[in-house]
């Protein structure tokens, strides 16, 4: 069984490099086709996909158990994935220094579009 597109276009399908734009970005759409770029190394995807599901499987624990006093061990699981990725294998900057709050976004939407069969893993 194959899992329906959701989009007519995936955005940066083959994560190509895009450069920085110049005066930031203003809306997360034009902001997740830089972010894809930022992540051409399977490697880096993959250490972001474990930390994701990593993050989504302890947000679950956390309200089941009615324990959110350990919120903070999502910060490592999803940052710590996620950093060793940019800085050991594709090696550059998480796009968290400059945009946090859509790189956050970006890195759910690639969760999704992967684990939804969107996007190619």
């Amino acid at each position: 069984m194959t899992v329906p597109k959701l989009n007519k276009e995936i955005a940066n399908h083959n994560y190509s490099k895009r450069a920085y734009k110049v005066g930031g970005y203003k809306t997360f759409e034009e902001f997740y086709p830089y972010y894809l770029s930022e992540h051409c190394n399977t490697t880096n995807r993959r250490l972001h996909l474990v930390g994701t599901t990593n993050v989504v499987a302890i947000v679950a624990y956390l309200i089941l158990t009615q324990q959110p006093k350990f919120w903070w061990v999502t910060l490592l699981q999803g940052y710590g994935f996620a950093w060793v990725g940019h800085f050991f294998f594709e090696k550059n900057k998480p796009a968290t220094f400059k945009h946090p709050f859509y790189s956050l976004m970006g890195d759910f939407k690639l969760w999704y579009e992967v684990v939804s069969g969107q996007r190619k893993f």
